[in-house]
């Protein structure tokens, strides 16, 4: 089972590009962020000729977060991560394939830091944390999937003392991913590569691709019981060569 995670930033913008990869890499799952488009201008005719059902959330001109699968029956949860009635950014979808709990997940940047933007951040964190936690209680095999906005350390940013004040890099923020992951949470890219240099996401400007001046800002968490199950992991870093790219490349995973 190969699941994906992609920040396509602007799903419409990028729908070429979209299909393109999904006909080449053929994921059973895509989990979807930034579609920076409205509930109804989703676009799901494309998508099912593509041969995926989907369920999405989205929101005009920001956020957005889709589910989609191929040759599978797609069962939501949620689509909203608990803990506060009043936030209305779609960045959270739960939702149930072939047993497995899979969360599309687009943590907020958090810039400028410190300030507003920051603290949403940091309570957002705080309440997937707590919905991570209460995930565990069940034993469930559950992949947390998405753009986290978070850099976990030195080896995943391309000079990183160029972010020490940035939201995705600032210690709270890696302090708060740490206490996600301490629950027992496995990283899957940096457990099957602990040692190699690995980038999703490339800045369109200062040729960043080209130089590969990137940053590991989308991750997969797997639970206990589904870490046994990681066969395979990569980023298909030739997508973000393309032309009217998402400046994010598509991440994956294979379970057995």
């Amino acid at each position: 089972m190969k699941i994906a995670t992609y920040n396509v930033n602007s799903i419409n913008s990028r729908l070429p590009v979209l299909l393109r990869w999904l006909n080449e890499s053929q994921p059973d799952v895509v989990c979807l962020q930034e579609l920076k488009a409205p509930q109804e201008k989703f676009p799901l005719e494309a998508i099912q000729a593509a041969g995926y059902q989907a369920v999405w959330h989205g929101q005009k001109s920001w956020n957005g977060v889709a589910i989609l699968a191929r040759n599978a029956e797609i069962t939501e949860v949620t689509r909203a991560l608990p803990g506060d009635p009043d936030d209305e950014q779609s960045r959270y979808l739960e939702a149930i394939i072939n047993d497995i709990v899979i969360g599309c997940l687009y943590l907020p940047n958090g810039n400028p830091a410190p300030g507003p933007k920051f603290d949403y951040k940091l309570q957002w964190m705080e309440r997937l944390t707590a919905h991570a936690a209460n995930l565990l209680s069940k034993n469930l095999p559950v992949v947390l999937a998405g753009d986290y906005n978070m850099i976990p350390a030195e080896q995943d940013v391309y000079k990183p003392e160029r972010w020490l004040e940035d939201a995705l890099f600032r210690p709270e923020t890696r302090a708060a991913f740490e206490k996600l992951t301490g629950q027992g949470w496995t990283d899957a890219l940096r457990s099957l590569y602990p040692d190699e240099t690995i980038y999703t996401f490339w800045d369109y400007f200062r040729n960043a691709y080209g130089r590969n001046a990137g940053l590991r800002i989308d991750h997969f968490l797997l639970s206990p019981a589904l870490s046994g199950r990681l066969a395979a992991a990569g980023v298909d870093k030739q997508v973000r060569g393309w032309e009217k790219t998402s400046d994010h490349a598509p991440t994956w995973i294979e379970l057995t």
